[in-house]
Parts: structure tokens; C-alpha cells; sequence
């Protein structure tokens, strides 16, 4: 596959799996299958770990988090609510501490670290005036939440006022009798989680109930607290766990032990999985300990969360981007099974690209039945010769995505079937091309009626066009009534209103949902245009030097690759999109229909996130060295030419110099790539710190 085909199969991936975030964490209304999103986002992590200088901030691979619902009220959270970089080894802790440790102050005390487990859940933050819970809200984007009080009042074991006397109604090992303070404001840190007893059961109930049954305790925790009718949420098994003060206006403890202590005298459900200790070595043996142990607790859970003991020393060490230095997750290596591949089934994305992925016989997999996995792309399932009938071994890696690993021989019995490439789609019908040297296969019929229906409800999504998603988009696709995005506005009352399960009110709701958002920021309309590559940071970017569509059209491919952050193969993307005679149309459309085209240019604030930190470039760059060393500088970094006890990152492109390599790891100075600096620069986080290309956009 050549590198540029891989370049832009890289955007279109991310472009189409932020749609399927947004769906399903923002509007918990996912529009594909767990197989099918899997199958999406393997790809993309195979292609990023054959690529990774392409590895950007925004790509899905390195976020989770979720961007506030229409349905609920936002919330802005007292202090940003952010997540840790992780490690999956025991060298990788040493060499995370040995990087950070750097940065605790002088005079700070003697190190120590406290070891929690990694909570599967939903990340909330409760607050409270004089003892009194107010105001609860889930994590979204890190700094803007969703209110979710009232379904937070549902939870048992959230203490309703604090500090509670008398017995221990947490059931987490209050001591009985204990007296402790409150400030008059405190903010809590916390998880909602479902135990795993608890998730089957509710399982179990909704297949009786011949109701969706939810894919993990994860899901299911998530999809109950962001329910809108707090009687459902009251209904299921939800738990909480809390581990951290955000906020308070009076004295609280100086430790993460003391803090675990003091939570859990004030009533509030604590682990009792923490851990303190003095020595690092210690640290490890225990994360070590824990990757057999996680199966012997109630509840999920993902790795461990490592976290310096003084808080005043963590708060001091500051943070590498958006990530803070004084904590690092232990990820757990992703779990294995085997079992027999039934068939193999093909997905059409709204590019037209073919994904297929593997229906299995149902297997538990981490305390999850799993009866889909991906497999990647056609590809790479004729290198790994997985056929139908075969015992394949499946991981379900961090948890959370299946996938086929590959097939088990031995245990060929001579049956299997060797599969076929698809030769049509199995959409329309139509004949599918395999481009040299790509490894994606595309259904090339515009219109075909799978890629109509899942362009519609992007440009829904990323429109924020509440109450539209693809089933609906699939049924006014079929109907005849929309052919693209743009005929949105132009649907008729009467049409809708012929429509099996569309009433009055729901007719009205859509149709105002959808007038809504003529007067959307540009940079979230072109980011609904489905352009390769031009998700929501991207669009941002262009809005800041172009101020209407019109001018963008105009542009060439020079001039949108001088803008900095623009690859190439996105410039050449752009270009052609709007060298196409039906998204000229498409763009009329949108005029006519009274959508704005056209802003007044704002130029993005540029932050010092790298204030301090000392950089050695080497290798090639997919820009010259001195906009890169530029960049830096701009954000309140140091370049120098050679690298010493005083660097703080080698910055490696391709080829990197032989020299200054060796050297960097002879004093163990991090090694880091563009896409690692460009998080630095706070153009996104790591890990489940990362804002979704669509939280990226103004409403």
C-alpha cells in the first residue's frame, strides 16, 4: 500500500469513527454494530502502528471522553477534569517516573505513590454546599459537562448529604462513629460503575423484556446515568466509586492516602483495592500482581492508576501538554479466547470502503459475551488465512474492542472455506474496486444506498440535528426524500408525517432540530461536508484563513499546504472535493436553504504549554526543521543542537541522526515524534483525556 493511500485511508478512518464516537458516547444512539466500529477502528490502529508519525491528537485511537448532549444541561466543571498517560510495563513506569521526577520541587518529600484500581465506568463530579449534594455532572469533554443530578439521586450508594453518621451505608469500609469536617464547598471526583453480578442480571431482564441487552458493565453504566427519565436509571443496579477532591474552599487532606481516608469517613463508597508505597520497585510488583488479580474483583476494571502521594508535589510537577506528570495508568494486556468463525460479514461506510468482520460463536471474554470481531481489512485477513469455519483466537484489547487475532491450525479439520473477496456490494449491488496498492475495496456507486444513508446522518451528527439518527437517515434515504445532507431543508411536514412511527410532535421537533442549524459556525458545516481528512480540528484550522466556503473553493493546493498543520494528501482532499461538480450543487443547496457559508476570521490564542522544556530535533519531518523549532519557540519551548542532561525530548522524524539517537537513550531522555509534540502543544490529550473532533467545534 503506498504511503500516501495510507495517509488519506487514515483520515477517512478517523473522519468516519469521531461520527460513530459522537453517536454513541455523546448521543448513546450508536448507528453501527460493536463488530462494524471495531472493525473501523483496528484498521485505524493498524495503519497508525505501521505510521506512527501519523499518530495526531485528534485521532479516535487516542481519545475517549464525550462531548455534553442536547438533552441535558451543561455543566462547567470548577477545574478540568483530565486523564493520565499510561504505561504497560514495568520499564515504562520506571521510565515515565524517571522523565517526571525531574520536575517535584526541590524541597519536596521523600517519594511515595499510591496504586488504585482503574475504574471501568462513567467519570462524574458531585458537588456539595454545606454537607448537601446539588449538582452532579458526567466528565464529557474534560471541561463541560452534562447535569445528571437527578439520576445521581438514584444511586444508593451516593451519600445525599455528608458526613454521614452513625453505621457505614457505603458499605466500603467507613469506620462506624467516625467525626470528620466538611469545608462548605467540596467537589468530588468519582466513577459510576455497575458490578458484574449486577450488569448480567440487568441483562438477563432485558432479554426477557426482548430489549437491547448492552455490551459491557461500561456501557451499561453509562447508558443508565445519561438516561432523560431518571425512573429508568432508578430501575438498574448502578454503584459509585470516589478517589479525589477537585475542589474545596477549606482545609482537606495533603495526600491521595490521607484524601481515599478522609472520602471514605465522610461516607463517600471508596475502594478498598488503594495501595501506598515508598518504593517504586514495590509499585510494579503490585501492578504486576494485579494483572492475574483483576478477575477476582466485582467490577471492571481496565489497569491501575498510579498517582504521586503529596499533592502539593503533583500539582507542582505540572502537566506534559494536557496530561499532568504526577500520575500515570497501568494498562492490563488485552485478553484472549478461542472460538469457531461462523461467517464473515462486510460493512459499507459512507466512503464506499468494504470492512469486513468476523460472527462468532458467543464466547466470554473478560466477563463479556463477545459474538463479533473485527478483522482489520480484506488484506489483512488473506495474510493471517483466516477462513470460515476456522477456531480463531480472539483478544479483546484494554477491554474494550474484539478482534481476530488469527486462526488456530492445528485445529483445521479440513472443512474450512477459504473466503472470497466480495465482487459487488452488498449494499446496491453494484461491482467493487480494489485500487492498486490500497488495501481498502470501495463500492464507487454514488448512489448507493448504505453510503447515502450513512452520509446523511454524519452530516446529521456533526450538525448536531437532534433526534436524526441513521435509522431515520436510512428511512427518508429509502423514501426517496434525501439524497444528501443538504436536502435536510427541504423536507415537507406532509412527507414526514406519512412515515411509519412519525407523529405530529416528532415531525415538529426534527423540522425545528433541523432550521436550528442554518446558522451553525462554519467550521462546523465544513467539518459536515465528509471532506477526507477534515475533521473537527481540521476545520478549525481552515476557518482561521478562510472565511467562507466560497473562498476555501478557490483555493489551491499550494496554498492550503503553506497553512500550518495541513498534510498534503488533506490539501489534495479539499481541492478535489470541491472540484466536483455535485458538491458545487450540494454547496447551492445549502445556500439556497439559508445555511451560513461564511464567518468573520478569528485567530486561534497560541498557549505556552511548553514552557521550560528543552528540544533536540533529528531526522526528517514532514516539515523543515525550522518551522518545527519555530513552532516550538511559539509555544515557550527551547531548541538546541545537541542533546545533554539538560534535554528534555528528543524530537525523532524519519532516519533520525545516529548520534543524537544513541545519546538520548543512553541518558534515557524521551524520544518523541511529531504527533506526540503536536499533543504537547495542546492540540489534543491522551488517552480517555482526549476531546473528540466534535467537541473541538463551536455550536
Amino acid at each position: 500500500m503506498a504511503q500516501n493511500e495510507i495517509a488519506e485511508r487514515i483520515a477517512q478512518l478517523r473522519d468516519e469513527i469521531n461520527y460513530h464516537n459522537y453517536r454513541y458516547y455523546t448521543l448513546n444512539d450508536p448507528t453501527v454494530s460493536d463488530a462494524e466500529y471495531d472493525a473501523l477502528l483496528d484498521e485505524l490502529r493498524a495503519l497508525e502502528a505501521e505510521r506512527p508519525e501519523t499518530v495526531t491528537p485528534d485521532s479516535p485511537t487516542q481519545r475517549v471522553g464525550a462531548q455534553p448532549a442536547e438533552g441535558f444541561v451543561k455543566v462547567e466543571h470548577p477545574a478540568p477534569i483530565l486523564s493520565l498517560d499510561k504505561a504497560t510495563s514495568g520499564d515504562e513506569i520506571r521510565a515515565w517516573w524517571e522523565r517526571v521526577s525531574k520536575f517535584a520541587p526541590e524541597d519536596a518529600p521523600s517519594p511515595a505513590w499510591v496504586v488504585e484500581p482503574k475504574l471501568d465506568g462513567l467519570t462524574v463530579v458531585l458537588h456539595y454546599e454545606d454537607g448537601l449534594f446539588i449538582l452532579g455532572a458526567t466528565r464529557g469533554n474534560g471541561y463541560v459537562g452534562e447535569d445528571v443530578t437527578t439520576n445521581l439521586r438514584t444511586i444508593r450508594t451516593l451519600p445525599l448529604r455528608v458526613p454521614i453518621g452513625g453505621g457505614d451505608p457505603s458499605g466500603f469500609g467507613r469506620p462506624k462513629g467516625s467525626e470528620v469536617t466538611i469545608p462548605s464547598r467540596l467537589v468530588v471526583r468519582g466513577e459510576a460503575i455497575m458490578l458484574i453480578e449486577d450488569f448480567e442480571k440487568l441483562n438477563r431482564r432485558q432479554t426477557e423484556a426482548e430489549k437491547k441487552v448492552f455490551a459491557n458493565p461500561r456501557n451499561a453504566a453509562a447508558g443508565t446515568l445519561r438516561q432523560l427519565d431518571p425512573r429508568v436509571t432508578a430501575t438498574r443496579p448502578i454503584t459509585l466509586l470516589c478517589y479525589a477532591i477537585i475542589e474545596a474552599d477549606g482545609p482537606v487532606p495533603a495526600t491521595q492516602w490521607e484524601t481515599l481516608n478522609y472520602l471514605r469517613k465522610l461516607g463517600f463508597p471508596v475502594s478498598e483495592h488503594g495501595a501506598r508505597f515508598e518504593s517504586l520497585d514495590e509499585v510494579i510488583a503490585y501492578c504486576e500482581e494485579w494483572i492475574e488479580k483483576r478477575d477476582t474483583v466485582p467490577y471492571e476494571v481496565d489497569g491501575l492508576v498510579i498517582k504521586v502521594d503529596n499533592l502539593t508535589t503533583r500539582a507542582a510537577m505540572g502537566m506534559v501538554g494536557r496530561a499532568p506528570r504526577g500520575g500515570v495508568a497501568f494498562k492490563f494486556p488485552g485478553r484472549e479466547a478461542t472460538t469457531r468463525l461462523l461467517e464473515i460479514g462486510v460493512n459499507v461506510g459512507r466512503t464506499g470502503a468494504l470492512t469486513p468482520f468476523a460472527m462468532l460463536e458467543p464466547v466470554q471474554l473478560g466477563g463479556v459475551t463477545i459474538q463479533k470481531a473485527t478483522l482489520h481489512n480484506f488484506e489483512d485477513l488473506e495474510r493471517k488465512d483466516i477462513r470460515i469455519g476456522d477456531t480463531v483466537t480472539v483478544r479483546r484489547a484494554g477491554d474494550v474492542i474484539p478482534y481476530v487475532v488469527g486462526p488456530v491450525r492445528e485445529k483445521r479439520t479440513g472443512e474450512e472455506k477459504v473466503y472470497k473477496l466480495p465482487q459487488v456490494c452488498p449494499s446496491c449491488g453494484e461491482p467493487v474496486i480494489s485500487p492498486e496498492e490500497e488495501v481498502a475495496v470501495y463500492c464507487v456507486n454514488v448512489a448507493c444506498p448504505e453510503q447515502r444513508a450513512r452520509r446523511v446522518s454524519y452530516f446529521a451528527a456533526v450538525m448536531d440535528i437532534e433526534g436524526l439518527g441513521e435509522r431515520t437517515a436510512r428511512l427518508l434515504v429509502e423514501r426517496g426524500l434525501v439524497q444528501d445532507g443538504a436536502d435536510l431543508y427541504y423536507l415537507k411536514r406532509e412527507d414526514l408525517l406519512e412515515l411509519e412511527g412519525f407523529a405530529e410532535k416528532s415531525v415538529d421537533n426534527l423540522l425545528a432540530a433541523i432550521r436550528a442549524t442554518q446558522e451553525r459556525p462554519l467550521a462546523r458545516t465544513l467539518a459536515a461536508l465528509g471532506i477526507r481528512g477534515v475533521g473537527g480540528a481540521i476545520a478549525q484550522l481552515l476557518t482561521q484563513h478562510y472565511a467562507s466556503l466560497d473562498t476555501l473553493a478557490q483555493a489551491d493546493q499550494e496554498k492550503l499546504e503553506a497553512i500550518e498543520g495541513m498534510g498534503p494528501h488533506t490539501a489534495r482532499a479539499v481541492v478535489e472535493w470541491f472540484a466536483r461538480p455535485r458538491h458545487r450543487e450540494f454547496i447551492e443547496k445549502l445556500r439556497q436553504a439559508g445555511v451560513k457559508l461564511e464567518q468573520e476570521i478569528a485567530t486561534a490564542p497560541t498557549e505556552s504549554l511548553l514552557d521550560g522544556l528543552t528540544f533536540v530535533i533529528t531526522g526528517t519531518l514532514s516539515r523543515p526543521r525550522k518551522e518545527v523549532a519555530e513552532t516550538i519557540k511559539q509555544h515557550g519551548g527551547k531548541v538546541v543542537g545537541s542533546v545533554s542532561g539538560k534535554t528534555d525530548y528528543l524530537l525523532a522524524g524519519e532516519s533520525p541522526g545516529g548520534s543524537k539517537y544513541r545519546k538520548a537513550r543512553q541518558l534515557e531522555t524521551p524520544i518523541i515524534d511529531e504527533a506526540r509534540l503536536m499533543e504537547m502543544i495542546g492540540q489534543g490529550q491522551k488517552d480517555n483525556s482526549d476531546e473528540e473532533q466534535l467537541a473541538l467545534l463551536p455550536k
